[in-house]
């Protein structure tokens, strides 16, 4: 393998500890929220799908975020994992428009863990990103969590400006390695519902 056809991305690490005390979040008009429930699933996956498609972290997890059978698997792994927190767990929907995702986990020593926060490219500027960060903070105060944990990739500005302004601190940094042959075209434009 040549080492030139290795792209490095930077993750940092965050953290929020601790969990401050809220209230739980309001919507802007015309939005509401929808718990997390197992009839959901496909509409969890298409909307995880449709808040990456074309976005950064779709380049850099290609496989699990560039294509709806990777958000599929991705999201099977997540709501069968043991530490799955539905409490932490949302969706945000307009009508009949699903609007933005959010999944949780909860781990050792008191922690939970922000899975791929994602607004729907249609949906950005209504604050949802924010309204979907609180909520799953407080499903994590509500199970016992005295922090919280997420990681982000250090290009993706908006996410990290988010994540800084609720007080995560970066606690450490990883890379992550794309090596030629992972790379997935990304879907672009096409974002149809699948068949």
């Amino acid at each position: 393998m040549n080492p030139q056809d290795t792209v490095w991305y930077k993750r940092w690490q965050m953290e929020l500890s601790p969990l401050p005390q809220f209230a739980e979040p309001g919507l802007a008009l015309g939005f509401r929220w929808v718990a997390w429930s197992p009839e959901l699933f496909g509409s969890l996956v298409e909307t995880k799908f449709r808040s990456f498609v074309g976005e950064l972290d779709a380049v850099v997890f290609p496989s699990t975020l560039g294509t709806r059978e990777g958000c599929r698997g991705l999201l099977q792994a997540i709501v069968q994992h043991r530490e799955f927190c539905p409490q932490a767990t949302w969706l945000i929907a307009r009508g009949n428009d699903w609007c933005g995702t959010v999944q949780g986990l909860v781990g050792g020593n008191r922690c939970g863990a922000i899975q791929n926060l994602g607004v729907t490219a249609k949906y950005r500027g209504f604050g949802l990103g924010t309204a979907l960060l609180h909520r799953a903070l407080c499903g994590f105060r509500r199970c016992g969590m005295r922090r919280a944990f997420l990681e982000v990739t250090a290009d993706n500005a908006a996410a990290v400006a988010l994540y800084r302004k609720w007080g995560f601190r970066c606690r450490g940094t990883v890379y992550k390695a794309l090596h030629a042959h992972e790379r997935v075209p990304l879907v672009g434009a096409d974002v149809r519902s699948a068949s």
